[in-house]
C-alpha cells in the first residue's frame, strides 16, 4: 500500500468517525498524519504573510498543548523549521540544549520528549509546518524521512485545495485557519496589543512581557491571555507579578 493510499484511508477514517466541519481539517489532517506516521502526536501550524504563527490543528490534546508551550517559549524545533525551511530533528538532548525553556515545559506538562519538524511547501495562508511529536526519543531515528515528507506533501495538498473551495470571504482566508486553536491565539494578539497601550509600547514588546509571565507561572500564554480577556488578571497585575 503507498503512503498516499494509508493516508487517504487515515484521513477518511477520521472524515466518516468525527466531524465534517472545514474549520477542524487541520484536526483530521494531523490525526492521519499520526496514524500513517505511527508516530504518538502531529500538528500542524502556520506563518501568515503578516509573521504571525497560527496553530491549525493537532492530533490530540496533548499535541495541541505542545505547539502552545512552544509559542509560549517563543522558539523551537517548529519555528526553526519554519525559518530555514529546511528538517529539524530534535531528540532530548537537542531539546534541552537549544531550546531548554521549551524542552522544561515540554517535559513538565505533556509526555512527549522529542520532536520533528518538517516544513510544509509555501500555500495560500504563508508558510506551514508539520511537527510530529515523540514520547520516547529512541523512536526518532525509525522514523521514516521519506513518508513524513510526503505526508507533508499530502498535507499541503489538502489544505491548498479546501482553500480554493472555501466559501469565507478572500480577506478572512480559507476556514480551516479559523479553526479552535487559531482562535485562542487571536486572544493572544488582542491580549498583546490591550497590553501594549497600557505599557505604552509596541504589541512585540507586550507579547514578550506575556510571554515571560506565563513561563513563570508554569502556564500556557493562550490561559494568561483569556484570563485577561475575562477579567480575572489586568495588565497591571501581569507586570507586577508572575501569572497565576
Amino acid at each position: 500500500m503507498t503512503i498516499a493510499t494509508r493516508f487517504a484511508a487515515a484521513l477518511d477514517d477520521e472524515s466518516t468517525g468525527g466531524s465534517g466541519d472545514a474549520e477542524l481539517l487541520p484536526v483530521r489532517l494531523a490525526r492521519a498524519a499520526a496514524v500513517t506516521l505511527g508516530v504518538d502526536g502531529a500538528g500542524l501550524s502556520v506563518v501568515d504573510p503578516a509573521g504571525e504563527r497560527i496553530p491549525l490543528g493537532a492530533s490530540n490534546a496533548e499535541s495541541a498543548c505542545a505547539e502552545r508551550l512552544q509559542f509560549t517559549a517563543g522558539a523551537g524545533p517548529c519555528w526553526e523549521a519554519q525559518r530555514t525551511r529546511l528538517p529539524v530533528f530534535a531528540v532530548p538532548a537537542d531539546l534541552h540544549r537549544r531550546w531548554p525553556a521549551f524542552a522544561e515545559m515540554l517535559a513538565d506538562q505533556t509526555p512527549f520528549r522529542a520532536v520533528v519538524a518538517f516544513p510544509l511547501r509555501e500555500d495560500l495562508a504563508g508558510a506551514g509546518a508539520l511537527d510530529l511529536y515523540f514520547t520516547d526519543g529512541a523512536a526518532v531515528p525509525a522514523l521514516d524521512v521519506f513518508s513524513a515528507v510526503a505526508v507533508g506533501e499530502l498535507v499541503t495538498a489538502a489544505l491548498t485545495e479546501a482553500a480554493v473551495w472555501s466559501d469565507w470571504p478572500a480577506e478572512s482566508g480559507p476556514a480551516w485557519l479559523h479553526g479552535p486553536e487559531a482562535r485562542r491565539r487571536s486572544a493572544v494578539m488582542r491580549a498583546a496589543g490591550r497590553a501594549a497601550m497600557v505599557l505604552q509600547s509596541d504589541p512585540v514588546t507586550a507579547l514578550a512581557l506575556l510571554r515571560g509571565a506565563a513561563y513563570a507561572g508554569g502556564r500556557t500564554v493562550e490561559d494568561l491571555a483569556e484570563d485577561l480577556e475575562s477579567g480575572r488578571l489586568r495588565v497591571e497585575d501581569v507586570i507586577t507579578g508572575p501569572a497565576a
